[in-house]
């Protein structure tokens, strides 16, 4: 057997089939009729193209609903209320497009009953005005149908309107006028009727809602009794609480104008007048504001706010109950979203607000208002500082280390007396110049000795006294504590009176030149401790040569004056000769061991030379 039929026996990929699409198109393996598909040249190309990059993937967020009980201390843990209160506080203080929906719960401090309480309308308008079942009847558009149920309908709205024009907003309606003056308010939906909110500027609304943006902060899903409304011109105006007296309706003014123009003048009939009503929404009628109210929602659910809080209400209203449920879905959608409850009463049941909820706060919530600690809204000062949580204050404490204290070592009383009295370039010499190998020990491997004290170091640990301390009032300036000692300060002291060397001149050694002399030159050096080259090169006019330049203005200033010369200095050129010289005096002077320039020498530089 040959060794290729061996290979193809012995190899595992063998038994594999190949795929249709590698085989050439001419293969006879394939049956008749069939083509080939080429891939497109895209797929050829996958070894050239880059890798994809991965995307980062986020695993979603474990939610899990947190308690916080503020109508008693002892009802949970310290530490569950101390995770609850730091979720409530971060969602209040730090969420950037915050939702707010409303009932009657937030006007009950203001003197304002609620609905559905035990000392709600509902209870105390039934024994009030003798009604058979509950006093939701009074609130219901079948009111309208006797004079009976008219006249009491207008006894209870004057009452409210009473109780609405003598209360005053809330904390919790303060608080929220605060979230919308810091912009961190989206939107307010209100049910209540009362008008408490839009007392307030910034909570201000809009009677009739727009159908089209912009819109107000605060949005009325059922009216308020600020507003009364004629049932057949929808006319709007304010609402006069002595009109609703009796069982009929008061006239509309508008259609009575209209209609009296119509018929008197115009001799034309009559259309009817109508009548006013308070602009309340009741059960079972339909909401004027119905398209305009589902134009906001659909804008803030486009929107995504990042905090929805539900307060004061039991969610009865289907339709409430349903903008509810769609804001939460979006909001638990976002990672750091926020979803909270506020109520005295629990959450209520339904498979549609079902996890719904990441606090759920049993409590007051002007109490929620409280521990926010919000400026009031209309208070133009700036924050000075970030918001905190206690969580935070405790993160920052158990991260703080000690804090070390450095004091430098204060010199000796000899060295302070020898800084006062030699000059500071005298001080600075004193000091040996650095090892050029750093800080390696030298050869012997003993370090040398350190005549200056080390530094004191102190550790302290944080307190309140050590936080006062720190505070920018109780900072000490002086000389430790920009980092100088006794000796800098001394030395600069003195050096402000002298004029500063160049570190040219102080590093710059000085350039010796060895010549040989002899004569009056050998004293001169002697004496004055310098030798200039002569310079011994004439012209052929016989006359001097031009001065040199001068030095630069640095290295003049720097090198000490020239030492005086006699009358044949060597920087300037002697006067011509009369008469050549000798041949036997030059080459005399030649054989001098000095290094001598070209050129011919006059007989006096010689005779003074010898």
């Amino acid at each position: 057997m040959e060794f290729d039929q061996i290979s193809e026996l012995s190899s595992p990929l063998s038994s594999i089939p190949s795929s249709p699409l590698s085989s050439p198109p001419s293969s006879p393996t394939l049956p008749p009729g069939f083509q080939v598909v080429t891939p497109p040249p895209s797929q050829h190309a996958g070894d050239e193209m880059p890798r994809p990059r991965k995307r980062r993937k986020l695993e979603p967020k474990i939610r899990t609903t947190q308690y916080l009980d503020l109508t008693s201390d002892t009802a949970q843990s310290e530490y569950d209320r101390r995770e609850a209160l730091d979720t409530l506080l971060k969602a209040v203080r730090n969420r950037r497009k915050i939702v707010v929906v409303a009932g009657a719960g937030i006007s009950v401090s203001a003197g304002i009953p609620d609905f559905r309480s035990s000392h709600g309308l509902f209870k105390s308008l039934r024994g009030e005005h003798k009604l058979k079942s509950s006093g939701k009847m009074l609130f219901d558009a079948s009111v309208y149908k006797d004079d009976h149920s008219t006249a009491e309908f207008h006894k209870m709205v004057r009452k409210l309107s009473k109780m609405a024009d003598n209360a005053k907003p809330t904390l919790f309606h303060r608080f929220l006028a605060r979230l919308a003056v810091e912009g961190r308010l989206l939107r307010l939906y209100t049910q209540n009727v009362d008008g408490l909110e839009s007392s307030l500027p910034p909570l201000a609304t809009q009677v009739p809602l727009s159908h089209k943006a912009p819109w107000p902060k605060t949005i009325q899903l059922h009216g308020g009794l600020e507003k009364m409304m004629c049932q057949k011109c929808r006319h709007i105006s304010d609402f006069e609480a002595h009109l609703f007296d009796g069982a009929s309706p008061p006239l509309c003014p508008q259609c009575v104008a209209a209609d009296a123009l119509r018929t008197t003048h115009a001799g034309k009939r009559s259309h009817g007048v109508g009548k006013l009503r308070p602009r309340i929404v009741l059960y079972n009628e339909h909401n004027p504001d119905d398209e305009a109210i589902g134009a906001v929602t659909t804008a803030d659910f486009r929107t995504r706010p990042d905090c929805v809080i539900v307060v004061g209400t039991s969610m009865k209203i289907p339709a409430v109950r349903r903008i509810v449920r769609e804001m939460c879905q979006i909001v638990k959608d976002r990672r750091e979203g926020t979803t909270v409850w506020i109520n005295h009463e629990p959450v209520p049941p339904g498979k549609d607000l079902e996890d719904c909820w990441d606090l759920i706060v049993s409590g007051d919530s002007d109490e929620v208002a409280r521990l926010a600690r919000l400026r009031e809204w209309d208070d133009p000062s700036t924050d000075m500082a970030e918001n905190y949580t206690e969580a935070d204050l405790d993160r920052v404490r158990s991260s703080q280390g000690e804090i070390e204290v450095v004091i430098p070592p204060t010199p000796k009383k000899s060295e302070t007396t020898a800084s006062r009295l030699l000059p500071s370039a005298a001080i600075n010499t004193m000091t040996p110049p650095r090892s050029q190998n750093g800080d390696e020990p030298s050869k012997t491997g003993k370090k040398p000795a350190s005549t200056t004290p080390s530094p004191i170091r102190i550790k302290l640990n944080v307190t309140a006294r050590s936080k006062e301390a720190s505070a920018p009032q109780a900072t000490v300036k002086n000389a430790a504590s920009r980092g100088k000692s006794l000796l800098d300060l001394l030395n600069g002291q003195e050096n402000k009176t002298k004029t500063a060397k160049s570190k040219t001149s102080l590093n710059k050694k000085p350039k010796v030149t060895k010549i040989r002399a002899s004569g009056t030159l050998a004293r001169q050096a002697v004496i004055t401790g310098r030798v200039t080259k002569p310079v011994v090169e004439i012209n052929k006019a016989g006359l001097k040569p031009p001065p040199s330049e001068p030095l630069s203005p640095r290295r003049d200033a720097n090198e000490a004056p020239p030492a005086p010369t006699s009358e044949f200095s060597s920087v300037d050129a002697s006067p011509a000769p009369e008469t050549p010289p000798s041949t036997s005096a030059a080459e005399e002077w030649r054989n001098n061991d000095t290094v001598s320039p070209t050129g011919r020498i006059p007989t006096d530089m010689v005779r003074l030379l010898n």
